[in-house]
C-alpha cells in the first residue's frame, strides 16, 4: 500500500493500483485515514453528583471505624440511613473500598482450631482389631451374601470371619464372642474399632463387649511397631 500510495503521485491513483495489484478502494481508505485530523480522546466531564477527594475520604474513614469495619457496605448504608445520614449510595461505598483494595469479606471469620485426628496405636497383636461386613454378589441375580470379617491391624491376621445370608447384629455379636475366646483375649486388652453400619453400632454387640471388657471405637486405627 505504500508502494502504492508513493507511485500514485507519478502515474496515477488508477495506474498505481493496478500495477501493484492493489484495491482502489483499500487505497482510496488509506488514504482518507492519513488525511483525517486527529482526534483527543473524549474526556468524560465528572458529574456534578461524585463526591470530591474530601468527601470521599470521610466515607472510608466511616467504613473504618470500630462499628463499621467488619460490616459489608449494605449494613453500613442501611445504619446510617436509619440514622438520619447519608453520605453517599451503596456502590459508590463498594468504587471507594475497591480503588483503596479493601474489597473483600469484611465480617469477622471464624477460626475452627486444628484438632487432632484421634488414632488406635497398635505395638503388638491382640490390641486392636477392626471388624467390618461386606455384601458380595450371589450366583442367581438379585441375591447376596455378607462377608463378616474381623483383623488384627497389627499382623493383618485374620482371627475371625463367616459368611451369612444377612447382615445381622446377632450373627456379629456370635463371631465377636467366639473369636474372641479362641484368642483368648482378656478384660481391658482389646479395642475394637468398626464403621458406624447398623451392625456395629447394635445393642446386642455393644453388651457383648462390655461384659468381655473390650473397648469399642470408631476412630480410624493405625499400627505402630514396637520398639
Amino acid at each position: 500500500m505504500e508502494a502504492a500510495l508513493t507511485l500514485s503521485s507519478e502515474v496515477g491513483i488508477k495506474h498505481a493500483c493496478e500495477a501493484l495489484d492493489v484495491a482502489r478502494a483499500g487505497f482510496y481508505r488509506t488514504q482518507a485515514r492519513k488525511d483525517a485530523p486527529s482526534v483527543e480522546p473524549r474526556q468524560h466531564p465528572n458529574s456534578p453528583r461524585s463526591l470530591s477527594s474530601d468527601e470521599r475520604q470521610a466515607v472510608l474513614d466511616i467504613l473504618h471505624t470500630d462499628r463499621f469495619v467488619d460490616k459489608a457496605p449494605y449494613e453500613v448504608y442501611a445504619t446510617l440511613l436509619d440514622e438520619g445520614q447519608y453520605h453517599c449510595s451503596i456502590r459508590t461505598m463498594y468504587r471507594i473500598l475497591d480503588e483503596n483494595k479493601e474489597v473483600k469479606e469484611r465480617r469477622n471469620q471464624l477460626s475452627h482450631p486444628v484438632y487432632h485426628k484421634p488414632e488406635l496405636l497398635a505395638t503388638a497383636p491382640n490390641q486392636v482389631w477392626s471388624w467390618d461386613i461386606t455384601k458380595l454378589l450371589g450366583p442367581v441375580k438379585w441375591t447376596y451374601f455378607y462377608l463378616y470379617v474381623i483383623m488384627d491391624i497389627f499382623s493383618r491376621y485374620v482371627v475371625g470371619w463367616m459368611i451369612a445370608p444377612a447382615e445381622s447384629a446377632v450373627l456379629a455379636e456370635r463371631l465377636i464372642g467366639e473369636s474372641c475366646a479362641k484368642q483368648n483375649i482378656g478384660r481391658g486388652q482389646l479395642t475394637i474399632h468398626a464403621d458406624r453400619g447398623s451392625s456395629m453400632k447394635s445393642k446386642p454387640v455393644a453388651l457383648l463387649l462390655s461384659d468381655l471388657g473390650i473397648t469399642k471405637t470408631h476412630s480410624r486405627p493405625h499400627t505402630r511397631i514396637g520398639q
